[in-house]
């Protein structure tokens, strides 16, 4: 049948894959251990009809639905999303500014805040995260760096904070959201990746708990929902609840899958009903497979040692983040290694690590196959000739571009593509972001550089993926002119 997305997605069912990787469901595996039955989705797919009620002015079972949800994760609203988490950090930017005004966010933040700085017209003041120089990821914020950041910007109207980061390290966002609020500041949280923490005590702190006044969630990530749908919660008595509503309904379709919605009940009803027993489970897998780890050869799998430094406050234990620095081989290399000779595939990986994410879906089998994979990898690369370390680049402080233009700027002005080699003093026309996990590198208006053209090849070597440049050579770069 010539369906090419259908027959790629039938061919990955099929290779049965160890899937390390979002969704949260895991292939549905956490439906089949609640013996929880979700039926022909195709017959289920429907729209506002009598009896189904409409997402953006829910009256009954969506109404119902969001209200069950705001009181499992400890929220005083909870609004459903079908757009993903990016539109609900669009939408709590957007809800809560101005354009013309100035917010706080840190500069290894998502891609979707940074657009949403563009959408907003927002001039947007960097934190620079803490970097573990031998994992070579950038790490947490600290609440200092909140407070300075406050006290240089006062006119801030707001703080963002990426609330457990891609590599599953958490800042101290108690200490955090007190300073923000001692400045009468809203802190705005993308907690993508932490939609799991409000329901085992063993796990960070989840935002909503530490004071964050919004937070987004891809519940899809980390719970049972599926690829797509997400949550926004709110618990602040500051926030304009009929503003944020409106630019919900502006980033997101008028013709929502009510499938995904109910996905998002289910998965609340999952972690209310079952949630403590199936995390319990998932943590003491992770902890016995990251001991194992490093116990082996050249790998090193973040532990809780790293905990109080690089302003990590708290790590997400269901994470895990394997270095591959002793063993002179890249994440990427790595990564294809797992795939390729054990059919297993991780969520991430860039130069130096890979990403296993495991969620509630997960079995212990899925773990004795990394184990033994991870085994026979160790003793291969042992032999020190067969190791070809990549360089080690990563955008440090100094590194960050000069703004020459605000980013919503920069993309109305005329552009055009230019060889990279030839790129650095130019103002940057677009957005580069290496996917996973997302984070640009440059923004639109950004002054190019050579740490910038130095990151561009670490990726094209290590086979990383870059959303937004020119053209997937490599090679050019839209620039301002």
């Amino acid at each position: 049948m010539n369906t090419p997305i259908l027959n790629a997605l039938r061919k990955y069912k099929d290779s049965n894959a160890v899937p390390f990787h979002v969704p949260g469901h895991k292939r549905g595996n956490v439906f089949t251990k609640l013996n929880i039955k979700f039926e022909d989705l195709i017959a289920l797919d429907t729209t506002e009809v009598e009896g189904i009620d409409n997402l953006h002015a829910p009256e009954t079972c969506i109404k119902e639905a969001e209200e069950l949800a705001s009181k499992a994760f400890g929220a005083d609203h909870t609004f459903f999303l079908v757009n993903g988490t990016t539109c609900g950090i669009y939408a709590m930017i957007l809800g809560v500014t101005e354009p013309g005004d100035s917010i706080i966010i840190p500069r290894n933040c998502h891609k979707s805040v940074m657009s949403a700085i563009i959408l907003g017209k927002l001039k947007p003041i960097y934190i620079i995260p803490e970097i573990d120089d031998i994992l070579n990821i950038s790490c947490a914020i600290t609440p200092e760096q909140v407070e300075i950041a406050l006290k240089q910007n006062p006119q801030a109207k707001a703080v963002v904070i990426t609330n457990p980061t891609y590599y599953g390290t958490c800042s101290d966002i108690k200490s955090i959201a007190d300073i923000v609020h001692n400045y009468g500041r809203l802190l705005l949280v993308d907690e993508a990746h932490g939609a799991h923490f409000a329901f085992h005590e063993k796990l960070p702190i989840s935002a909503l708990k530490a004071g964050a006044d919004i937070v987004a969630q891809s519940t899809h990530k980390t719970l049972a929902s599926l690829t797509g749908s997400s949550m926004c919660h709110v618990k602040s008595s500051k926030v304009d609840i009929d503003k944020l509503r409106f630019f919900l309904q502006l980033m997101q379709t008028t013709s929502p899958s009510h499938i995904m919605l109910a996905s998002l009940d289910i998965a609340r009803y999952i972690m209310e009903s079952s949630g403590q027993e199936l995390l319990n489970d998932i943590i003491e897998m992770c902890n016995t497979t990251r001991l194992e780890i490093n116990k082996m050869h050249g790998l090193y799998c973040m532990s809780k040692d790293r905990i109080g430094t690089h302003g990590i406050h708290q790590m997400d234990p269901t994470r895990m983040v394997i270095n591959f620095n002793e063993l002179g081989i890249s994440g990427t290399q790595a990564d294809k290694w797992l795939r390729e000779k054990h059919n297993i595939q991780v969520e991430l990986s860039d130069a130096q690590n890979s990403v296993a994410v495991s969620t509630i879906g997960d079995q212990w089998e899925y773990f004795e196959r990394l184990i033994e994979a991870l085994k026979e990898l160790s003793d291969f690369y042992r032999d020190s000739t067969k190791n070809q370390q990549k360089s080690k680049v990563h955008l440090k402080p100094n590194d960050i571009p000069e703004m020459a233009l605000l980013p919503h700027e920069a993309i109305y002005k005329n552009t055009e593509v230019a060889e990279l080699k030839g790129s650095i003093g130019k103002v940057c026309g677009e957005m580069i972001t290496p996917y996973p996990p997302g984070i640009p590198i440059i923004m639109p208006g950004e002054i190019i550089n050579e740490e910038i053209l130095k990151i561009i090849n670490t990726c094209s070597i290590n086979n990383i993926k870059i959303n937004g440049i020119s053209n997937n050579t490599m090679k050019t770069i839209r620039v301002v002119f």
